[in-house]
């Protein structure tokens, strides 16, 4: 088996988006974010409108994604994941830009301009239904 880091990088490259965790003026927040995972860091993709990317350049943050929104009712093949991990602004490659894939036009109705940030884990979790984080992971060697 894979050490929690490994395993929640491979997990988080199976999903598109998640949420990142930060302090806010004293006061903790989460915004949503697109995300890939480049050379074992999670790289985010935010809305420069909303401001969250301030509280989270140069700060330990923490970020998680799961799966559970595809399960259907019944089935216990879920997992989630959380990366805490030093956060810094980011300016992807242009094979990084493609794979994030195509910006919104929106946010908030107002248009929207990304702001990347690069994530370095320095702790993961990874919780998982039974059987599932094993079938994850034969999957992902």
């Amino acid at each position: 088996m894979p050490s929690d880091e490994q395993l929640a990088v491979a997990l988080l490259g199976r999903t598109a988006y998640g949420r990142v965790a930060a302090s806010r003026r004293a006061l903790p927040f989460l915004a949503f974010a697109r995300h890939i995972v480049a050379d074992g860091r999670i790289l985010l993709r935010m809305p420069r409108s909303c401001g969250y990317h301030q509280a989270c350049t140069g700060c330990v943050v923490a970020y998680g994604s799961d799966n559970l929104d595809s399960l259907r009712p019944g089935e216990e093949d879920g997992w989630s994941v959380q990366v805490v991990g030093h956060c810094e602004a980011y300016e992807p490659t242009p094979a990084e830009l493609e794979r994030f894939g195509p910006t919104p036009r929106l946010v908030d109705g107002e248009p929207y301009e990304p702001v990347y940030l690069r994530l370095e884990p320095r702790f993961c979790s990874v919780h998982g239904a039974t059987g599932s984080l094993e079938r994850h992971f034969r999957s992902t060697v």
